[in-house]
């Protein structure tokens, strides 16, 4: 690849990232000309909903949530790295095969240590 067919490829991207800018410019800029601007105190308290909050707003959420949360993530980030694995890798037994081995393993490990744990049981 020669600099002469680099520089076109190049003048593209920087072309098409200053129009890109300058579109978001413009409808940052229509956006708070145009937008209604009418103040009041109920508007600038927090969450902008307009309802007062009540004095008694505290409510406390369980650590389980966010545990079941993170389980699913990890073993939904398992599933995203395994399928296309185990397409690509279908009939090749290599260096590959036994690292996802591993990854499996600990995810296996992590899985049965929060099962012992009770982390899986909801109360």
């Amino acid at each position: 690849m020669s600099i002469e067919e680099l520089t076109v490829n190049y003048t593209a991207v920087v072309i098409a990232a200053i129009a890109g800018f300058g579109a978001m410019a413009i409808m940052f800029g229509a956006s708070y000309i145009l937008a209604p601007k009418r103040r009041s105190e109920l508007k600038d308290m927090p969450y902008e909903c307009g309802i007062p909050p009540s004095p008694y707003s505290w409510s406390q959420l369980h650590v389980r949530y966010y545990i079941f949360a993170i389980l699913f993530l990890i073993f939904d980030i398992e599933a995203v790295f395994l399928f296309p694995w185990a397409l690509i890798f279908v009939n090749a037994i290599d260096a590959v095969f036994y690292e996802m081995l591993i990854f499996i393993a600990i995810l296996f490990f992590g899985l049965m240590y929060g099962w012992k744990k009770g982390v899986l049981q909801w109360r």
